[in-house]
């Protein structure tokens, strides 16, 4: 599959993206991953993972104002429906997609 450009996936028509923005340095963020995945399998694949990193899209952080990682935020449409900053566990980020899908 190739590689989409960051802009065309937040817009993608009828699909729920959750953009996680990360860092290869970031303790936390490499410990939400797994987190990330389990909950969005268990939303039965419903919402689309996008991770990007700060270091090389400096410009998408800054757009939507990402000042601290991990930051995670839903889109849809291109819209924002949701956005959080900072570690979460599974059973929060759960209930907080649970009502995008």
């Amino acid at each position: 599959m190739p590689k989409k450009k960051f802009k065309d996936i937040i817009k993608s028509p009828g699909e729920a993206v959750l953009v996680d923005f990360y860092a290869d340095w970031c303790a936390p963020c490499q410990t939400m991953t797994p987190i990330l995945e389990e909950t969005l399998h268990e939303l039965g694949g419903k919402i689309k993972l996008y991770k990007l990193n700060v270091d090389k899209n400096p410009q998408a952080s800054l757009q939507f104002g990402v000042r601290s990682i991990p930051h995670f935020i839903l889109f849809k449409n291109g819209k924002i429906l949701w956005r959080k900053g900072g570690y979460m566990t599974k059973r929060d980020l759960l209930q907080s997609l649970k009502g995008f899908i």
